[in-house]
């Protein structure tokens, strides 16, 4: 398999994938844009390395970004050779995993998507299967044991020096705040192997709930489990917790999990809410649950707030962006009646915007006429009010008010 690994045409398809990716540097300060030229010098001695079992790959680097409910999540960003290599095993088991994982698993997968998880919920839920066993696992990505782990990966792959190069992955210390620490489990998120070894490890969950012949939609860690009446529900929902808890060591968060009815679940962003179209009794519609649309709203409150130094053309451009890229995620729900409100609501703070800014001016250079707005006669000469219209000469926003070079003749 290490040969399939360092494969000429493996290797570039890697390479153009983490160079689109873009991405921060490592720990070593090195980013995409060097990467080709370090490739050229040190090609070689890399494959030699690892070919041999002496590559070492060094510390992640630990970032911390805030999360909606006010919690940190922690990322972990590895060098950019790590990031190539991992890219290119991860192609290579890719392909020995995908046949066997399930129809119902849609996140990280290819020709799959968020939206498929979405119409695949609300089929079970339109036929009826309307008590939901809602499950959330707490910090996943942290708490995946590794020796399960890489038994899981050694059924399928039994190279040995693929084997060590993985384990060497996992056990890599993170860089936080300058201190090294020691890793015994979870996979960092941030890294192009993750979101693989993520699926590795919930396809035990898949199998079991396909063996009980469930009907269940799982997007990464993000799972739930669709039945038709509470007592089963409650009775399926503890059977997969000690699945959990003793044959995988997942642990769950049992405030954020429970059984659920449509009207009160979301999954994925989105939310279920009774329809009440002739011939379409007890069915239901998808919507943008009220935590997506706070998020939107956010977001172009931050665009549209007028201290936000921006021109009027670029707060276009990045609520179009915005707006675009929301709208596409949520197509599949019923948006309209929100929308109308939202761009109500836009365009009375685009409005201020402008106001505001013209109202700044004023207020800066022409106080001393305000409020009453009249002109002051000095000899045979008057200043101008901003506000009466009489042509004038522009003056530079640097200039004071009664600078004579300025000021107009009465006759005009």
């Amino acid at each position: 398999m290490i040969e399939a690994i360092l494969n000429r045409r493996n290797m570039m398809h890697a390479y153009r994938q983490v160079v689109s990716n873009k991405g921060a540097a490592g720990v070593d300060g090195m980013n995409v844009k060097e990467l080709y030229q370090h490739l050229r010098n040190n090609r070689e001695q890399l494959e030699s390395d690892i070919r041999q079992g002496n590559y070492l790959p060094q510390a992640i680097l630990g970032v911390e970004i805030p999360k909606s409910n006010g919690k940190k999540r922690l990322l972990g960003i590895p060098t950019v050779i790590d990031r190539l290599l991992q890219q290119a095993v991860g192609q290579v088991l890719a392909v020995r995993f995908e046949v066997e994982f399930e129809d119902q698993s849609y996140g990280f997968r290819p020709n799959r998507n968020a939206q498929q998880a979405v119409l695949k919920a609300q089929e079970y839920i339109n036929s009826g299967f309307q008590n939901i066993v809602d499950i959330d696992l707490k910090s996943f990505f942290d708490e995946v044991d590794h020796s399960i782990l890489l038994q899981l990966i050694y059924r399928k792959v039994k190279c040995p020096l693929t084997m060590r190069l993985i384990r060497k992955w996992l056990r890599s210390p993170i860089l936080i705040d300058g201190k090294l620490r020691k890793r015994r489990k979870g996979v960092p998120q941030g890294s192009p192997l993750s979101p693989l070894l993520s699926n590795i490890m919930l396809h035990e969950l898949d199998k079991e709930l396909k063996r009980q012949n469930l009907r269940f939609v799982r997007y990464a860690d993000d799972f739930s489990i669709y039945l038709k009446t509470k007592s089963t529900a409650r009775r399926v929902g503890n059977d997969i917790f000690r699945f959990l808890r003793d044959k995988l060591k997942l642990p769950i968060n049992r405030e954020k999990s429970g059984i659920r009815r449509p009207v009160n679940f979301k999954v994925l962003g989105y939310g279920f809410v009774p329809t009440y179209r002739k011939g379409e009794k007890g069915k239901y519609q998808l919507v943008a649950s009220d935590k997506s649309w706070k998020n939107l709203k956010y977001k172009l409150k931050v665009i549209t707030r007028k201290t936000t130094p921006m021109r009027f053309d670029e707060r276009i451009q990045k609520l179009g962006e915005v707006s675009r890229g929301w709208l596409n995620y949520f197509r599949l729900a019923s948006l309209q009646v929100k929308l109308k409100d939202i761009d109500g609501w836009i365009r009375n703070r685009l409005r201020y915007c402008i106001w505001s800014g013209s109202c700044r001016i004023k207020a800066r250079f022409w106080e001393q006429l305000l409020p009453w707005n009249a002109c002051e006669n000095e000899g045979t000469k008057r200043c101008l009010p901003i506000t009466r219209k009489l042509p004038h000469p522009a003056v530079a926003g640097n200039r004071r008010i009664r600078d004579p070079r300025f000021e107009c003749p009465v006759d005009i």
